[in-house]
């Protein structure tokens, strides 16, 4: 079955992990982020030792390895009924990251909605990007070469997936707003689009604002 998804999608910096994991704590929503995919490799299996193979050369692992890593945690998600794909939507920011990618992937997901967390300010995603590499002790990821370079694949690779799904399926928010607000749109969005009278706005009650993500 084709699972119904949610995407979030932005650069780096931009919060799509922040608002995805407020997002997998509300019923009915299962949050998959890529990065803690491959955080979690078994690499005792044939597609991790392959994705191993690639990133310890330093080489641009396959989107069919990228895709088959991320189905194998979807599936081990339904098979411990954390993930119900017949009541969940399905929550994902990171995945699909070209429009190879979501080609392969169209096949198994349903995009219903993606959320474009546009953020415009270069200078604003610095900070972010420098200020999460210090709190998370990755200090590689605070080198303004790296953070440059990470901004200008997502312009090349990344942002053409949004011209890869229909226009009418596409909700633009303003990232630089607090992440209160930016979680406030989309559920919003999610509201005015829902059908079966599940009003989630009224589960969600945002307090401290956590960093971007």
């Amino acid at each position: 079955m084709r699972y119904r998804t949610y995407l979030l999608f932005g650069a780096p910096g931009s919060g799509k992990g922040t608002q995805g994991k407020t997002l997998g704590t509300i019923p009915r929503f299962f949050h998959c982020a890529c990065g803690d995919v491959f955080r979690s490799i078994d690499t005792r299996t044939k597609v991790g030792r392959a994705f191993l193979d690639y990133s310890s050369r330093g080489q641009l692992v396959p989107d069919e390895i990228t895709v088959e890593l991320w189905k194998a945690r979807i599936d081990a998600a339904v098979d411990a009924h954390s993930f119900k794909p017949d009541i969940d939507i399905l929550v994902l920011d990171g995945i699909p990251r070209n429009v190879g990618q979501a080609k392969i992937m169209e096949a198994m997901i349903d995009v219903e909605k993606i959320f474009h967390l546009s953020c415009p300010d270069r200078e604003k995603l610095f900070y972010r990007l420098k200020k999460r590499a210090l709190k998370d002790n990755r200090l590689d990821d605070a080198n303004e070469d790296v953070i440059r370079r990470r901004l200008e694949l997502y312009e090349k690779d990344s942002k053409p997936v949004l011209s890869y799904y229909p226009k009418d399926c596409i909700t633009c928010i303003d990232a630089t707003q607090p992440p209160a607000m930016v979680l406030l749109k989309i559920l919003e969005s999610i509201n005015e689009s829902s059908h079966d009278g599940y009003g989630i706005t009224e589960s969600v009650a945002p307090q401290d604002e956590p960093a971007a993500v």
